[in-house]
């Protein structure tokens, strides 16, 4: 089983993945990290002062790990996955003001901090993600306050707990 979070920077993926990964024994993999690890890159946009993703060197990194089973999948975007990668997707959603102050602590430039707030707004991210998976197995979720992340993983357990379940024989 795979489970994939998506959403803009700053939405609270890697909050979320790492505490359910301690909570369901599952393995985090966060992709920006293993990019970096593995110097998985192909340049640097200077524009938003960030390197550029090699999609296809993160696939097969990645691949022998999806292939195992069991992990949780952090990144912003999903249109690069394999869609058989995935038995569910969670896109986190977070309202623009408290996304911009996040983002704003973060250190983000104004335009990179613009753009991914347009990005939230506009739906950018989950708009993928039902463009890349069975509509059915995409779930959007809120991410703002503290609650919302124990609600989340609540839910998450509950659905990864019910997988097993249906898929043991």
């Amino acid at each position: 089983m795979a489970v994939a979070l998506l959403g803009t920077p700053g939405v609270g993926k890697t909050t979320l993945g790492k505490e359910l990964a301690s909570r369901s024994g599952l393995k985090y993999v966060n992709v920006g990290d293993l990019a970096r690890e593995g110097q998985l890159y192909d340049g640097y946009d200077e524009e938003y002062d960030c390197p550029i993703l090699d999609e296809d060197r993160v696939v097969d990194e990645l691949e022998n790990q999806m292939s195992e089973g069991g992990v949780i999948v952090d990144y912003h975007g999903c249109d690069f996955f394999p869609e058989r990668w995935f038995h569910i997707v969670f896109v986190l959603k977070t309202d623009n003001s408290i996304l911009y102050k996040r983002l704003e602590n973060r250190g983000y430039n104004e335009k990179k901090l613009k753009d991914n707030v347009q990005c939230e707004i506009f739906q950018v991210l989950h708009e993928e993600a039902l463009a890349s998976y069975k509509e059915e197995i995409v779930h959007q979720l809120p991410s703002n306050k503290p609650e919302d992340l124990e609600d989340n993983i609540t839910q998450i357990l509950k659905w990864i707990e019910q997988w097993v379940k249906d898929h043991s024989s």
